[in-house]
């Protein structure tokens, strides 16, 4: 008997990007447990004062990815992308290990810019490994599926962490999260060694790697669509970012609630932001009717 996926979910019927859309999918639960647990560990060591540690936090976040990401793209053209995804993914893993023992600021920081940058690296030589592992006309159902993830996970993410920090000490979500980065570069590692073949036509040999670093920036600024894209991205982090600095000084600053209500919360978020995205993606489409 044949499965029928609908149109979107076709394209994991192709094995190679179902478990690479697995190991994203994984990575960007992991990203979730990584904030909630950074937001609790914050209040821990700085008390009043982990409001200005977090957004000092996604300061560096921010700055990292915008210096990094559009380097990663280029440089994905010139390196064996399953080892540079497998070992981002096994560096963060490390990272988030290390983040229970942290005791100090400058740790703090030192550890989250580190994820950061891994994370500046993945995520664009991901996108770029799709046209790799798909036929021409399933690549652009794989691309929309993975920004749906994305998307998706962003507001379910914090409800599944926030569960956890609530069942869990505040410090063993970086146990488990770490875990998420062991399972999804194991999943990247069996991808086919195909993969390693960088696409023929690629690379130009007649651009070097400015001459393409710029001619892609121009690419993202200079089209309306995308900056468009980009400013509503913007608004969105802006909030997400609120949440996060504002929520845990409060709950277990002002309220004295403990770590437990904070996951509990973090998750009531995350429920509630997937419910609001469903009620109006269902009113949307009764007006466009």
């Amino acid at each position: 008997m044949t499965l029928h996926l609908p149109p979107l979910l076709q394209c994991l019927r192709n094995p190679t990007f179902a478990r690479l859309y697995a190991a994203q999918a994984i990575n960007l639960i992991g990203d979730a447990f990584t904030w909630l647990g950074l937001g609790l560990l914050a209040f821990e060591l700085a008390g009043e004062n982990s409001g200005l540690w977090l957004s000092t936090a996604l300061t560096l976040r921010v700055v990292i990815f915008v210096l990094l990401a559009p380097m990663a793209g280029v440089l994905a053209d010139r390196m064996v992308r399953k080892g540079l995804m497998v070992t981002t993914d096994l560096v963060r893993m490390v990272l988030v290990s290390l983040f229970p023992f942290v005791s100090e600021g400058w740790q703090f920081y030192w550890l989250v810019a580190l994820l950061s940058g891994c994370h500046a690296l993945f995520t664009p030589t991901y996108t770029a490994t799709l046209p790799l592992i798909t036929p021409a006309e399933e690549c652009p159902q794989a691309i929309a599926l993975s920004n749906a993830t994305y998307q998706l996970l962003s507001i379910l993410g914090p409800a599944l962490a926030g569960s956890v920090a609530a069942l869990f000490s505040p410090r063993s979500v970086f146990f488990w999260d770490a875990l998420t980065f062991l399972v999804a570069s194991g999943l990247i590692a069996w991808l086919p060694t195909a993969l390693n073949i960088p696409r023929e036509g690629a690379v130009s040999p007649h651009r070097g790697f400015l001459e393409e670093l710029s001619v892609g920036s121009q690419c993202l600024w200079w089209d309306a669509a995308i900056r468009y894209g980009l400013l509503l991205q913007l608004v969105a982090a802006i909030a997400g970012a609120e949440i996060l600095v504002n929520t845990v000084g409060y709950v277990q600053g002002v309220l004295q609630a403990g770590s437990q209500a904070y996951g509990s919360i973090m998750a009531a978020f995350g429920v509630g932001a997937a419910l609001a995205a469903v009620i109006c993606g269902y009113d949307y489409r009764q007006i466009s009717c």
